[in-house]
This record gives C-alpha cells, structure tokens and sequence, in this order.
C-alpha cells in the first residue's frame, strides 16, 4: 500500500515537471528549475488533496 503510494507520488512528480518544463520552453524559451519544481509541487498537493476529497465524499 505504501509501495503504491511512493509510486504513485514520483510517477506524478516526474510528469508534472515534464509537462511543466516542455511548456516553459517552448512559449517562454527557457525554464528555470525554480519554477518547474514549485510548480509541479503545487500541481502535485493539488492532486492529493482531490484523491482525499474524492475518499471523503465516496464514503458519505
């Protein structure tokens, strides 16, 4: 259950940074690593927060 978490977590970041870094470069022409990591943070806090609110409203 854990694994699958932790998976689940870098499967995550690692698309999110990529999106977010293919993005940068090709409207903006360069991406800072700052702002690639703080963005896909975000990106990621906000998927864990709609699996929690997803779990919450499931069970009623």
């Amino acid at each position: 259950m854990i694994l699958r978490e932790v998976l689940i977590l870098l499967a995550a970041i690692c698309l999110f940074a990529g999106g977010i870094y293919a993005y940068l470069t090709a409207f903006h022409g360069e991406a800072p690593m700052k702002e690639v990591l703080s963005t896909a943070f975000a990106a990621l806090v906000g998927l864990y927060a709609g699996r929690a609110l997803q779990g919450r409203l499931s069970r009623g």
